[in-house]
């Protein structure tokens, strides 16, 4: 089993407007980052020290010509995830292998990032460098909606989809609970027959945020059930590497209980804790009866916060 705790990270200072940034004194020959109109993805891509600098453009955010940035930048066609990834990678032409990449995961939709840190595993990429940066507060509250409500399925994410036994009898659902209760109920929902556990982000990004997050979940707690049926474990809601140990070892209580037939795991919280689902995922569970599901929408809210209160660089080294 892979020891999560060998993994590097530090937090990166803030300083007001028109000061240096403390720590950002390392740099890197290619960053990438998710455009949307949030402070805290414009205001890293600005301070990053890197030979070159690219915005992706992700379709699902739904951007029209005139907003796109004026720094270079991927736009693609094609609006899968992993074909996108792929595109992405094919125009890059080699551009991350040897070399020093930072990817900035902020603003990223999460099945693109999941797309993405499959093909750099696939390509036997040595390590890259993670940021992500903190809100300050999301704007409006427990009622910050991150994408549409009106969900067009909950599907198995490409590549991330499992060898599944026929007998279903102790199927498990692992839900990262975020604070879209449509999102967490739809899931659920579609994978009613399992037994769930939902994973809460704590500590939470800032005080106030474990309440509003709590607030959301009730919403969905006729779908999810956790009263009855539901387990509540915790992981913090910015460090990745104990989300996946967390992960690991939810799975292995579980299995010492009774035999786990399939498991399906749904990162719906924060960036940092849905690349812990990865990681697990792409260290631990392929080949195996593990799959990650999504609620797929048409559209996600291209600014959903304010601010910026703490960036936190996280180094990943593929096995």
């Amino acid at each position: 089993m892979m020891d999560y705790t060998i993994f590097y990270k530090k937090t990166l200072s803030v300083k007001e407007e028109g000061e240096d940034w403390e720590g950002w004194e390392e740099s890197w020959d290619l960053f990438l980052s998710a455009y949307n109109l949030s402070e805290r993805v414009k205001g890293v891509y600005e301070h990053v020290n890197a030979a070159e600098k690219l915005w992706l453009i992700q379709p699902d955010y739904n951007f029209s010509e005139k907003d796109y940035p004026s720094e270079e930048k991927f736009i693609s066609t094609i609006m899968e995830e992993r074909g996108y990834i792929k595109d992405l990678l094919s125009k890059l032409d080699g551009k991350l292998i040897g070399k020093k990449v930072c990817i900035d995961i902020t603003g990223f939709i999460k099945p693109f990032m999941m797309a993405l840190f499959y093909e750099l595993y696939a390509l036997k990429v040595k390590s890259v460098d993670v940021i992500y940066s903190e809100p300050g507060k999301y704007e409006k509250k427990e009622e910050t909606k991150f994408s549409s409500e009106f969900v067009r399925e909950v599907a198995q994410v490409d590549g991330f989809m499992g060898n599944h036994e026929i007998d279903m009898s102790n199927d498990l659902l692992i839900i990262g609970a975020g604070y879209d209760d449509q999102l967490i109920s739809q899931v659920a929902k579609d994978r009613a027959h399992c037994r769930k556990v939902l994973v809460y982000g704590l500590p939470s990004l800032r005080p106030d945020m474990y309440q509003e997050n709590l607030l959301n979940v009730s919403q969905a707690s006729e779908a999810v059930d956790v009263e009855e049926v539901g387990v509540r474990k915790f992981a913090p809601a910015n460090d990745p590497f104990v989300t996946a140990q967390s992960l690991q070892e939810i799975c292995a209580e579980e299995n010492e209980v009774k035999k786990v037939t399939n498991i399906y795991l749904s990162p719906l919280a924060t960036k940092p804790q849905a690349l812990g689902f990865t990681l697990f995922y792409l260290f631990e569970c392929q080949g195996k009866g593990v799959s990650m599901i999504y609620p797929y929408c048409d559209l996600h809210s291209k600014k959903t916060s304010e601010g910026i209160s703490r960036i936190w660089k996280y180094v990943i080294e593929f096995p």
